[in-house]
């Protein structure tokens, strides 16, 4: 895990992974305005790829949960996209991946715990969405709540461990072999990239997908 800081505010301490992570957000930020500003009703180039991409992910999402793909498809497009280019900005040199730092992970890990209850409240109302925890006996309650909170942990810690040991690895090669091989390497470390994305993100939809489904059955019940 990367450690060193860049510079402090008081007490809170800025290290490289913060400013690579308000970076990619600036990225997208102004990638946003720049796909929305101008709208066609017959798109152009850029709009079609950026549509493309939008589709893609919508798809996925339906697949999985296509009651509610409208409302999650905002949470889990921006946080496949994130992830992407977060796992492949390692590539870059002097920048590292901030998804090998175990802070960022679990700040993810966190994002994806509050979302599953903030949309199973939202879609579902306090009340119904709650009573799923007290099923089949209230006596599971304490099971359900260490269940929520080690599959959150389970997402921050498989994360950081495959891209920390992802970079690992390629540390060690070129150490070993030079720049003998660095075409393997490179094409090793972008497919990994986004297999741990995917896995990230398709992960973060389930749990989403299952909380408001199978909360909402037990609701109709």
């Amino acid at each position: 895990m990367e450690s060193e800081s860049s510079f402090a505010l008081g007490p809170v301490v800025i290290n490289v992974s913060v400013i690579t992570t308000w970076g990619i957000m600036l990225m997208f930020a102004a990638f946003a305005w720049l796909a929305t500003r101008r709208l066609e009703r017959i798109p152009g180039k850029f709009q079609t790829f950026v549509e493309s991409i939008v589709a893609a992910i919508d798809d996925a999402i339906v697949a999985v949960a296509p009651e509610h793909s409208r409302q999650i498809l905002p949470f889990i497009a921006t946080l496949w996209l994130f992830l992407i280019v977060a796992n492949l900005a390692g590539l870059i040199p002097g920048l590292h991946s901030p998804t090998r730092d175990l802070s960022v992970t679990s700040a993810l890990a966190v994002l994806v715990f509050l979302s599953v209850h903030w949309f199973g409240i939202r879609m579902l109302g306090l009340k119904n969405y709650l009573h799923h925890y007290l099923k089949p006996s209230p006596i599971l309650l304490p099971f359900h709540i260490i269940s929520e909170i080690t599959r959150s942990l389970a997402l921050a810690i498989r994360l950081f461990g495959n891209m920390m040991s992802l970079d690992m690895a390629a540390m060690i090669i070129l150490l070993v072999a030079g720049f003998l091989a660095p075409i393997p390497i490179l094409m090793l470390h972008i497919i990994e990239a986004l297999v741990q994305a995917y896995i990230f993100g398709m992960l973060a939809l389930v749990y989403l997908a299952s909380a408001i489904q199978s909360q909402q059955l037990n609701a109709q019940e």
